[in-house]
């Protein structure tokens, strides 16, 4: 059965429970951060920051100053681009909805940082028992072992407003719509946000604003590069094509994928050289 974490924002008033119980329960490492100008603890989720509670600094139609509140954590996507990208099949989709990463399989590539729809993926530095050193991505769970044992998300269960809800996809969903229909008066822009372009999450927001307020994207999608990748050119390599005709296909999408920028100007300039010669 799929479940969802129903997160209201307009009834978050920024208590900053849900990340204590984050850490507490997850055993991560407190983390030092410089003082960046913000009431906000850290810029965003890292990869012992699983979920940061954000503030933003809003001025309604009207001209009244408000803080908009947001618990930031992974939106455990449908159609989720960091498991389609991983090379080692680390990442995989559970029974409840959640995304989650073996630590075993992991190889720390970082294939699925640079491809997060939400930016969300980081990399953890770890030790092995010889001390050497060696990476592996880390997120938000959905503490999908809690949910196994029939438990609520550790956040969840201590957020005293009711911010954070946790239950039945079917049922947070009526209640997201239900809880839009009571809010829209007082904000006008209320919206759920549960992106069709990633074919939905079970991390769910009723926001009392627009996303991109939120730093949200607005309509994400998972990348045709990354779908590309995991449902046509890796199936394609292993029944089909053979391991050399597989390199040669890898070997472009993972230039698409992992080299995201390119200097266009280095381009231009061989162009010319090329046109000179």
């Amino acid at each position: 059965m799929e479940y969802i974490k129903y997160i209201d924002v307009t009834k978050c008033d920024g208590c900053r429970a849900c990340m204590v119980a984050c850490k507490n329960w997850n055993d991560l490492p407190a983390e030092f951060e410089e003082f960046h100008g913000s009431y906000q603890s850290h810029k965003k989720t890292t990869a012992n920051t699983w979920n940061v509670l954000t503030f933003t600094e809003h001025v309604t139609a009207d001209n009244q100053f408000e803080w908009l509140y947001r618990h930031s954590s992974c939106l455990h996507c449908t159609d989720a681009a960091c498991e389609k990208v991983c090379p080692e099949n680390a990442i995989s989709y559970t029974e409840y909805g959640s995304v989650v990463i073996n630590a075993d399989q992991c190889v720390g590539c970082g294939y699925c940082v640079q491809n997060c729809t939400f930016d969300i993926i980081e990399l953890a530095t770890k030790k092995d028992e010889n001390g050497k050193e060696y990476k592996v991505a880390q997120k938000c769970t959905l503490c999908t072992d809690r949910i196994a044992e029939g438990l609520q998300p550790a956040c969840a269960t201590v957020c005293h407003t009711d911010a954070i809800m946790f239950g039945e996809k079917d049922k947070m969903l009526k209640l997201a719509s239900e809880r839009l229909n009571q809010v829209k008066e007082r904000y006008p822009n209320a919206n759920i946000y549960n992106p069709p372009g990633v074919g939905g999450t079970h991390t769910v927001y009723l926001l009392a604003e627009r996303p991109s307020v939120y730093d949200l994207p607005e309509n994400p999608e998972t990348s045709y590069t990354a779908k590309l990748w995991k449902d046509v050119a890796q199936p394609a390599g292993k029944l089909l094509l053979g391991a050399s005709v597989m390199g040669v296909v890898g070997a472009y999408l993972s230039n698409r994928l992992f080299n995201k920028e390119v200097d266009e100007s280095s381009l231009n300039e061989g162009g010319k050289d090329d046109e000179q010669k």
